[in-house]
């Protein structure tokens, strides 16, 4: 088998070595480490292979947690020491900004760190059943495959959701649609789990029997969802307490659906949030955009510091949530909510919200390429807050900010939203030069 040494970790968490001009990255190899590797994918300038034995160990190299790390593909980094990760994450920030962006933040912004395990209030749950493996399979999705990895437990869901695994298989054997519920969506918040099975077909009336005593016996909520998102309805109990999470330092509260989108990390998302309020220092009097706002996430809060908060979304359901979080934590009058395609922001749309001070902006994955670039003359706030899900995505859209509007990224940095994988979430501060 070919040996080589890694140099680095790449955007996935993987060890990067070059043998003989070629990139090559190495599944559960770490910078530092000599190890014997064996390829899976060849191309004619990378491959792609999986560490076979560690010659050399680093020193930053611990023993997984999880019984199912290596085959689960839900966290790829176990063997990295936490701390160790969210360094390598700030790095792959960087990288991006440089490498994509063309931009170096002046300023490097500690990270943002959390529990390690046990944070995963939110997660969608695979169902398949497979008679050639003993049955029904609940978990995540395999490495490098579509099949569902056969979890027992897992150390990153809260820890009576992971337990209650090996009861969601049995109970789903015992479903008349076994076969056609492909997954669970779980949600979390501090007194109230929601378990949404995605039903393709009707259930029997001992089906529903069957879900109410579970639910009764681990006091969980079951819903179902036969069709889209908005198709959800309460199975059992019929009247149970919705679902809310709060956000103590600015006292708000956050009334959300189970297959609304809230962060997956409570305490992560707490501490972004003041990091954010921190950079963006909304004051009394200013008029605030939040774009991608969803619920009300950073919206409520600017509200809170007195400022008038500005929303657009592009989910209508999402919108009418927000409205409703305003009004019920007290902040409607200085809360305004729109529905608005951002992908397709120009900048008459984004002059159509009227006067801004500051701007706050948390995309999804592609970014906001619009938005940066329908930034006008006459519409360049002084300050913005960018939150990012997609290192790559931010460093594209930091360029146009920096080359094309005139502004000068003050200061980057990562929160550790999710420990134990590659995913890196980022916050940036931009301000006009």
């Amino acid at each position: 088998m070919p040996v080589a040494v890694i140099e680095s970790l790449d955007h996935e968490g993987r060890g990067v070595a070059r043998v003989d001009g070629k990139a090559i990255f190495i599944e559960g190899a770490l910078p530092g480490e000599t190890v014997e590797y064996q390829v899976h994918r060849s191309r004619p300038t990378y491959e792609q292979a999986e560490a076979l034995r560690i010659i050399k160990r680093s020193a930053q190299r611990v023993t997984p947690r999880c019984r199912h790390f290596g085959t689960c593909g839900g966290c790829s980094m176990q063997h990295l020491d936490p701390v160790a990760q969210a360094a390598t994450k700030q790095r792959v920030l960087e990288d991006a900004l440089w490498h994509v962006g063309k931009v170096r933040p002046q300023i490097i912004y500690p990270a943002i760190h959390g529990p390690a395990w046990a944070y995963r209030y939110r997660a969608r749950l695979g169902v398949r059943l497979v008679p050639k493996k003993g049955g029904v399979l609940i978990g995540f999705h395999e490495r490098r495959s579509s099949y569902i990895a056969d979890l027992q437990s897992c150390d990153v869901l809260p820890p009576h959701i992971s337990a209650m695994l090996p009861k969601l298989k049995m109970l789903v054997a015992g479903l008349s649609i076994a076969d056609r519920l492909p997954q669970i969506e779980v949600a979390v918040s501090d007194d109230t789990t929601v378990l949404v099975f995605r039903n393709l077909l009707p259930l029997k009336s001992g089906d529903e029997a069957r879900l109410a005593a579970f639910a009764d016996t681990e006091g969980v909520q079951v819903w179902l969802q036969p069709g889209g998102p908005e198709s959800i309805r309460p199975l059992h109990p019929k009247d149970g307490p919705g679902l809310a999470y709060t956000l103590p330092e600015f006292d708000v509260s956050m009334d959300f659906r189970a297959t609304d989108f809230t962060q997956v990390n409570v305490q992560i998302n707490r501490l972004l949030i003041r990091r954010s309020m921190q950079l963006l220092d909304p004051r009394p009097g200013e008029r605030i955009a939040d774009l991608f706002c969803g619920l009300g996430n950073f919206s409520l809060p600017i509200a809170r510091r007195g400022a008038t908060v500005v929303g657009v979304e592009g989910s209508d359901t999402l919108v009418a949530r927000a409205l409703e979080n305003a009004r019920k934590n007290g902040v409607a009058e200085c809360s305004e909510f729109y529905a608005a395609n951002l992908f397709e922001a120009t900048e008459d749309s984004l002059a159509a919200l009227g006067r801004l001070d500051k701007l706050l902006i948390d995309p999804p994955r592609e970014g906001a390429i619009a938005v940066v670039k329908a930034l006008g003359p006459a519409q360049l706030p002084p300050r913005i807050v960018y939150v990012s899900c997609n290192p790559a995505t931010l460093a594209r859209d930091a360029a146009v900010l920096v080359r094309e509007k005139g502004y000068a990224l003050r200061g980057a940095g990562i929160a550790n939203m999710f420990p134990q994988t590659s995913h890196v979430e980022s916050i940036a501060l931009f301000e006009l030069a």
